[in-house]
């Protein structure tokens, strides 16, 4: 079974960050690269990454009307992305027009309900229910679309993975038993998420900013 790991990236130095990658490269089975990362290195950050040899997970959430969010697709082909992220908030229109304009070997998830969000924050914004609720509205949504997977916390990832038993599930926000959670509300541990269904655990400051990053990584590898 190949690591579902992938290490996020958002480092504002390139040099570091491909730095970082080459140190981890023996506990991580891809690297995610953000939107903060592509706005700062662009086409060319995301050559230097790949040159580390590992799969390249670009999290762009693209979100916008449906032909725009096809032509930001067909202009990252070149890079080959083994993974991209659009928002299902976009509707079915948009989905389907992402799949259709994504490499042939992408696959194309949509972001559900944000990690850093929870029911209060819903109710804020005048969705109805709680984001368990709109997370397994929005899976629906995207597997309709002809999607290959989404992207949810921990928390939703058992429920959905029943209802789309081939779906591909991305699982971020993710925090060892004893780490702090930050900005994140809706954490889980790699094993919980994993057990529950998870096809890519997105880990990254439990990693990148530990004392020892290799050390680090190798423990959370070890709980799989």
């Amino acid at each position: 079974m190949s690591n579902p790991i992938y290490l996020a990236l958002d480092l504002p130095r390139l040099d570091a960050a491909i730095a970082l990658a080459k140190k981890v490269k023996g506990h991580v089975g891809g690297l995610k690269l953000g939107l903060e990362f592509f706005c700062a290195h662009g086409h060319h950050g995301v050559h230097e990454v790949a040159k580390v040899g590992l799969p390249i997970f670009l999290d762009l959430k693209l979100h916008d009307i449906p032909n725009t969010v096809a032509g930001a697709m067909q202009s990252i082909h070149v890079l080959e992305p083994a993974i991209v992220t659009i928002h299902a908030g976009g509707g079915r229109a948009m989905m389907e027009d992402a799949k259709a304009a994504a490499g042939e070997h992408t696959k194309v998830v949509a972001v559900t309900v944000l990690t850093s969000l929870d029911d209060s924050d819903m109710a804020a914004m005048g969705v109805g229910g709680s984001a368990h609720d709109q997370a397994l509205r929005l899976a629906d949504l995207a597997q309709e679309a002809g999607l290959d997977g989404i992207v949810c916390s921990g928390h939703e990832v058992g429920a959905i993975h029943k209802r789309w038993k081939n779906g591909y599930f991305v699982v971020p926000g993710l925090r060892p038993a004893d780490g702090k959670l930050g900005d994140q509300k809706r954490a889980v541990t790699p094993r919980a998420a994993r057990d529950a269904g998870a096809s890519v655990l997105v880990i990254g400051r439990p990693i990148s900013r530990a004392e020892d990053p290799v050390a680090a990584a190798r423990a959370i590898e070890a709980t799989l």
